[in-house]
């Protein structure tokens, strides 16, 4: 009964460590999309792979992440990649660092761009995926509802095309009057329709969670074959024990 008692309490306090990082990733964000993506679906991610270089990458690193290993999981000729991806003086071999200086970062947006190497982590993909189809135009600009002024324009708006906010104002109990954003609505078409703009940003979503845990690709492959070897191992444990005391028990 004790070792049934602390067998549950380890289960327990394995699932509450496992569940945490999901937890953190995901609490406090109120009114997030399901992102839908699937990290084992190579060919998002290889489209993901090519959206993120033509509209992330030259201003967001990904500097724990090497060219080299990129080509590896994601089954892109390294020639391919050196050809497409990897410019100036930089090697295969070499971080996804951005080439954009820091000071001229500064200047224009405020402060440097984060990197983006575990930012699927840290946010969680269905953030990622609602902030990137939440910009809106506004007589002083780009914002975006999920997170109010925002330093980063949006990138994808030619894609997308141009919303507008559709603001609802009501009175509080102590008679203040607000206004919250109810809807965005598709003023300006893009060049895509809005099933295949959110096609685009899950590509996106799916591989910055790549980027977050690359052996997530590997991971459950490998675990199949670790439980069948802990199935193996535990019978042969079985018969053994049993082999062992079978004269002790009569």
């Amino acid at each position: 009964m004790m070792r049934i008692k602390m067998t549950s309490r380890i289960a327990g306090a394995l699932f509450l460590l496992a569940s945490a990082p999901f937890a953190m990733a995901a609490g406090g964000y109120e009114g997030l999309e399901s992102s839908g993506i699937n990290v084992h679906d190579l060919a998002s991610v290889q489209r993901g792979a090519g959206l993120f270089f033509n509209y992330c990458h030259s201003c967001h690193s990904a500097e724990y992440m090497r060219y080299q290993r990129l080509s590896q999981d994601l089954e892109l000729p390294e020639e391919m990649v050196e050809n497409n991806l990897v410019f100036g003086d930089r090697e295969i071999t070499d971080y996804m660092k951005t080439s954009m200086q820091a000071e001229s970062a500064t200047a224009w947006f405020g402060k440097k761009p984060p990197d983006l190497t575990l930012k699927a982590r840290s946010r969680g993909p269905d953030w990622i995926y609602t902030f990137l189809k939440s910009y809106y135009m506004t007589d002083e600009g780009w914002n975006n509802k999920i997170l109010e002024n925002a330093s980063m324009p949006n990138v994808l708006w030619e894609l997308q095309g141009v919303q507008r906010p559709i603001f609802e104002t009501h009175t509080d109990e102590s008679g203040t009057t607000h206004s919250e954003i109810v809807e965005l609505r598709l003023d300006q078409p893009g060049l895509q329709s809005p099933e295949e703009f959110e096609r685009t940003v899950r590509d996106i979503t799916a591989f910055m969670e790549y980027l977050a845990e690359p052996a997530v690709l590997k991971r459950e492959r490998i675990g199949i074959w670790v439980l069948l070897f802990m199935v193996a191992f535990t019978f042969m444990s079985w018969l053994l024990y049993h082999e062992y005391w079978k004269d002790v028990k009569k």
